[in-house]
C-alpha cells in the first residue's frame, strides 16, 4: 500500500475515534468537570512516562512553558464546555456545535495573527447562519442550553487554536499537549470551587466510568494523536483539513446507530446539521494556499481537529 493512502485510512481511523469522544461523554455517567479532569489527568500521567517529554521540557524556555500552560486553562474550558453541551443536550448536538469551530477560527485567527482580514471568511461565518436556527428549531426547548453551551465551546476551540497557531513551531507536540493537559488538569482544580455542582467535585468513578475514562484517555486521545502524527507526514494540510472536517458527521452517525438520539431530534436539526457542515468543507477550498507546512496545533487537545489554516 502507498505511503499516502495508508496515511489517509489512518487519518480516517483518527476521525473515527474522534467521533467516539462525544458518544463515550453520553454514556460516562460523571459530571462534565470531573469527566474532563480525569481525561486530562490521565492523558497528562501518561506523557510523563515518554522519555521525548522531559527532553522537550528542559529544553523549552520558562516563558513558552507559561504560554503553553494558558493556553492549557482554555483548552480545559473548552472540553468542559463540550462534554458539558453533551450533558444538557445530547451527542448529537454537542458535536454539531463543534462543528463551528472552523468557523470560529476563521474569524478569530486574523484578529490574533495579526494579519489582514480576508472576505471569504466572513463569507464562511455567514453561511452558517441558516444552519445554527435550524438547529435550534430542531432540537427540544429543555436542550437549547446545550447548544449555547456547545457554541461557546467551538469559540474556545478557535481561541486556543489560533493562539497554539503562533507557536506551533516552538516545542514538540507531545510535548506541547503534556503541557496543556497537564496544567487544564491544575485549573480545574482550583476553578471546582467557583463552580456550581451537588456533592464532592471530584470523585473516584465507579468499574463502569472507569473503563470508558480509559478508553477515551488512550484509545480516543493518545492513539489517534499518535497516528495523525505520523499520517501528517505524508498528506498534504489540505486534503488532512478535509478528512478532519468529517468528525461530526462520524460522530452524530455513531449517536443515531449506539444511542439512537434521531428519536430525539427534529428534521429540521439535521437540515441544519447539512448547511453548518457544507459551511465547513467550503472553507479549505475556499481559503487554500499553496506550499502551506501542515499543523497539528489542535491534535490531541480537542474534539475539533482542524489541523491547518
Amino acid at each position: 500500500m502507498q505511503a499516502v493512502n495508508k496515511a489517509r485510512l489512518q487519518i480516517h481511523f483518527c476521525v473515527l475515534l474522534w467521533g467516539f469522544t462525544a458518544i463515550l461523554g453520553k454514556l460516562i455517567t460523571l459530571p462534565a468537570l470531573p469527566l474532563v479532569w480525569w481525561r486530562m489527568l490521565l492523558v497528562t500521567v501518561a506523557l510523563l512516562f515518554v522519555p521525548k517529554v522531559w527532553r522537550g521540557l528542559r529544553a523549552m524556555p520558562a516563558r513558552l512553558r507559561w504560554a503553553y500552560a494558558g493556553i492549557g486553562a482554555l483548552v480545559s474550558l473548552h472540553w468542559l464546555t463540550f462534554y458539558g453541551a453533551i450533558k444538557l443536550a445530547n451527542a448529537s448536538v454537542g458535536a454539531t456545535c463543534i462543528a463551528l469551530g472552523p468557523v470560529f477560527l476563521a474569524l478569530v485567527e486574523p484578529w490574533i495573527a495579526k494579519r489582514k482580514f480576508d472576505p471569504r471568511e466572513l463569507l464562511i461565518g455567514v453561511a452558517v447562519v441558516p444552519g445554527v436556527a435550524m438547529v435550534v428549531g430542531g432540537v427540544p426547548s429543555d436542550m437549547r442550553l446545550g447548544i449555547l453551551v456547545g457554541t461557546l465551546s467551538a469559540l474556545l476551540v478557535a481561541l486556543f487554536g489560533s493562539l497554539n497557531k503562533r507557536l506551533v513551531e516552538h516545542g514538540d507536540p507531545l510535548t506541547v499537549t503534556c503541557i496543556e493537559l497537564g496544567t487544564g488538569a491544575v485549573f480545574l482544580t482550583l476553578l471546582a470551587p467557583l463552580l456550581p455542582h451537588t456533592g464532592p467535585a471530584f470523585v473516584i468513578p465507579n468499574a463502569h466510568d472507569s473503563m470508558l475514562l480509559l478508553l477515551l484517555a488512550f484509545g480516543c486521545t493518545l492513539l489517534p494523536f499518535a497516528l495523525a502524527l505520523v499520517a501528517l507526514r505524508h498528506m498534504s494540510a489540505f486534503g488532512t483539513q478535509m478528512v478532519t472536517n468529517l468528525e461530526p458527521v462520524y460522530a452524530i452517525v455513531l449517536a443515531m446507530i449506539l444511542l439512537g438520539e434521531q428519536r430525539e431530534l427534529d428534521w429540521q436539526f439535521y437540515i441544519g446539521v447539512v448547511i453548518i457542515l457544507s459551511s465547513v468543507f467550503m472553507q479549505p477550498l475556499l481559503t487554500r494556499r499553496r506550499g502551506e507546512p501542515q499543523q497539528t496545533e489542535l491534535l490531541g487537545t480537542s474534539e475539533s481537529h482542524s489541523v491547518v489554516d
